[in-house]
């Protein structure tokens, strides 16, 4: 079996490669069966070309949750964690509008491929060839073509550039790199704007917004309800301070504005829970913009510094938050929690922790009953004394 990766990744984008890699496509290739395919391709096929086939497969297989074309892209393990959902990939080119693009740590083209299809003039950099190879094939599945270049982003020509995108590598051969770590480090990604200007970082969701200059914004993005990644954006991009940007089966949604402050002092209503929660998106709690989301939905919070709001009246619809009806609210017991959620007919529970410490699923082991409700047990914080709540939802039929 030939050594070079682009000679075996030639020889399987070529006519006997693409004629495996479409009949797995549409093959059983799990337990058994998975077995007996490999065994009767390897009669017909080198065994090394069916190798290369059935995991480039796999690959396609699990990257359709984040690309549309996934059955025609090309794909490394490393190069799939890394890339963006190309939802999200899409909303963040349109902040480059009109501009040249050269897109820095390019990878397998995750975003690239979004600012090929939007019309941009893009360059894609990277040391790997393997990706760069890749990321030239994945732009042509999306209808386009980029440039691309292989060297140290440090090295990068920028000076055709009127805008660039940076998603910084946070692994390495051993693993995940420690938290605010990344290569290059987000330092040298920031001294960007001095060069071009217009700069966008991907950075991981913990992001600590003190390392991000005042003048640039920070967008914390998420999937529905799961926080994926945050985005810096210089001043010629920015818009606000921070934002939170949520992608659901309606849309792109966003909030922003300046983050509360750290001592509280928000002048946000604050009182005991209401007939309802709100429980708001990971990415608004990231981004600071709990109480821009209760002047938003003219609600309270329950305390000061805990991000959970409240109101008595039929809640707002939001796509920054889920509404959660209150069952039961009272200072937080759990040993009466037991007989409490058998009288409300409660069976399956999760529980939901802000301001309290506790093994969360250890406590929703305990707590699992025989009633008919799926319940959310709240441990939190109200005028700083440790408060519990029973909840359900009514998006799942909660009354």
């Amino acid at each position: 079996m030939d050594d070079d990766p682009i000679a075996r990744l030639e020889r399987l984008a070529g006519p006997e490669g693409t004629a495996l890699l479409d009949r797995l496509a549409v093959a059983d290739r799990d337990g058994d069966a998975a077995l007996r395919l490999g065994t009767a391709l390897r009669r017909e096929h080198d065994a090394g070309l069916v190798a290369d086939a059935m995991a480039q497969a796999g690959l396609r297989d699990r990257a359709a949750r984040k690309f549309a074309r996934a059955a025609r892209m090309w794909f490394t393990r490393d190069g799939l964690e890394q890339a963006s959902s190309e939802v999200i990939a899409r909303h963040r080119a349109a902040r480059f509008a009109g501009r040249a693009v050269v897109d820095l740590c390019c990878g397998i083209g995750g975003d690239l491929v979004s600012l090929v299809a939007a019309g941009h003039d893009v360059t894609g950099v990277d040391l790997d060839p393997v990706h760069l190879w890749m990321a030239d094939r994945n732009a042509a599945v999306h209808g386009g073509s980029a440039r691309t270049v292989r060297c140290d982003v440090r090295d990068a020509d920028l000076s055709g550039a009127d805008g660039v995108f940076v998603d910084p590598a946070r692994r390495t051969g051993g693993g995940r790199m420690r938290a605010g770590e990344s290569e290059p480090p987000l330092d040298w990604c920031l001294e960007l704007e001095r060069r071009v200007g217009a700069v966008g970082i991907k950075a991981a969701p913990g992001i600590d917004h003190d390392t991000v200059p005042p003048d640039w914004e920070i967008e914390f993005l998420a999937l529905g309800r799961e926080l994926k990644e945050a985005c810096a954006w210089s001043p010629a991009l920015a818009g606000a301070r921070t934002r939170a940007t949520v992608v659901d089966d309606d849309g792109v949604h966003d909030l922003h504005g300046e983050p509360d402050p750290p001592d509280g002092d928000t002048g946000i209503a604050v009182g005991e829970p209401g007939a309802w929660l709100l429980d708001p998106n990971p990415a608004v709690t990231r981004a600071g913009l709990v109480s821009a989301l209760a002047r938003a939905t003219g609600t309270a919070r329950i305390d000061p510094r805990i991000a959970f709001l409240t109101g008595n009246d039929e809640p707002p619809a939001t796509p920054f938050a889920r509404p959660l009806r209150v069952l039961d609210s009272r200072p937080w017991d759990q040993k009466r929690l037991p007989r409490l959620l058998r009288d409300l007919d409660v069976g399956a529970v999760d529980v939901r922790r802000r301001g309290l410490a506790g093994d969360v699923e250890a406590i929703a082991r305990k707590l699992r009953g025989r009633g008919s409700r799926h319940a959310t047990v709240v441990m939190t914080r109200v005028d700083d004394r440790p408060w519990g709540l029973v909840c359900v939802d009514p998006r799942r039929g909660g009354s």
